[in-house]
């Protein structure tokens, strides 16, 4: 299957051929080239939310701890060498320091946030239109962090497998380039697949997914900045989703075949997103979970949009049955 640039008969996609042209000359980073070769990547000391949580539990879990056999002890001893023989207390045994009921009081509180956010949902706020018109600017949304199996926070080692993405999935993910940085974007490649994509058109496994065009987009609210572009109904496995172009703008064009444990991910906003078409794909350790709904949007410029709160974050025909 062959699909040829207009004029001149320049060739520009060779599904069926032996050769994958990568996207760029550096498609992955030394981190992921380690990973494919088989060598241990050591990924960067991550200082974020959660880092802070665990830290948080660990200093107030202690701190309870040495209170409850030490100097509870010795509050405990004060005050029974204060009574008299006849049993009377003259003296009150000494009240823990502040600092001992502060970590009483908060250890359960960052337990309970540490367990929510790292094993079953985690928020995370829209910063940018590359997902659009799926997702806004000022989207509020809120992550599966059990859907792809449990990971210990901070280190990120997988201790249970449950799933692995499917094509159409709107996942977050550790960007590859700088593995601080949380990225969401949509699984259209898994391991093994020959991708492509050329004349802003998707290839998976030498098929092209379906288009259907709805017409000019018209953005409103935080979505305003693509007004006119085309907007239209993709289908990959089933599973429908928006996503916008815009004719007459260049496109990172190629073809690559996804490596073992690996996914490649496109933002729905095409000529807009920086995705696995310039920075290669997404290692299986990079994921933290499946986006699943919105539950606020809201901005500086353009206050709460109201219309948005509860939205599903699903393929098309899954939104419409709920």
């Amino acid at each position: 299957m062959r699909r040829n640039r207009g004029s001149g008969g320049r060739e520009r996609f060779a599904i069926g051929a032996a050769r994958v042209r990568p996207w760029s000359r550096k498609r992955q980073i030394t981190t992921i080239d380690r990973l494919l070769s088989g060598q241990r990547a050591h990924l960067p000391v991550k200082f974020d939310f959660a880092t802070i949580m665990v830290l948080a539990v660990l200093v107030t879990g202690l701190i309870w701890i040495f209170d409850a056999l030490v100097l509870a002890r010795r509050r405990r001893a004060v005050a029974d060498g204060a009574e008299t023989p006849g049993g009377e207390v003259v003296a009150q045994a000494p009240a823990p320091s502040r600092i001992v009921e502060y970590a009483r009081s908060f250890f359960p509180v960052f337990l309970i946030v540490l367990l929510l956010r790292s094993f079953l949902i985690e928020p995370f706020r829209i910063p940018s239109g590359s997902m659009m018109p799926t997702l806004l600017i000022g989207d509020f949304i809120l992550v599966n962090k059990f859907t792809y199996g449990i990971r210990l926070p901070v280190a990120d080692y997988k201790l249970i497998e449950i799933a692995s993405p499917q094509r159409g999935d709107v996942v977050v993910f550790r960007y590859p380039e700088d593995p601080t940085t949380p990225f969401i974007k949509r699984v259209v490649g898994l391991p093994g697949d020959r991708v492509g994509y050329y004349d802003k058109v998707l290839y998976v496994n030498d098929e092209a997914a379906e288009q259907v065009v709805i017409g000019p987009y018209a953005g409103t609210g935080p979505g305003r900045s693509m007004t006119g572009a085309s907007h239209r109904t993709e289908r990959i496995d089933g599973c429908p989703h928006d996503i916008l172009v815009q004719r007459g703008y260049p496109s990172r064009e190629g073809e690559i075949v996804v490596p073992p444990d690996h996914y490649f991910v496109l933002g729905d906003n095409r000529d807009n997103s920086r995705d696995s078409r310039y920075w290669g794909t997404v290692p299986d350790t990079h994921l933290i979970g499946k986006a699943f709904a919105i539950w606020l949007n809201a901005g500086f410029e353009h206050g709460v949009s109201w219309s948005r709160i509860g939205t599903a974050i699903a393929c098309a025909d899954e939104s419409e049955s709920d």
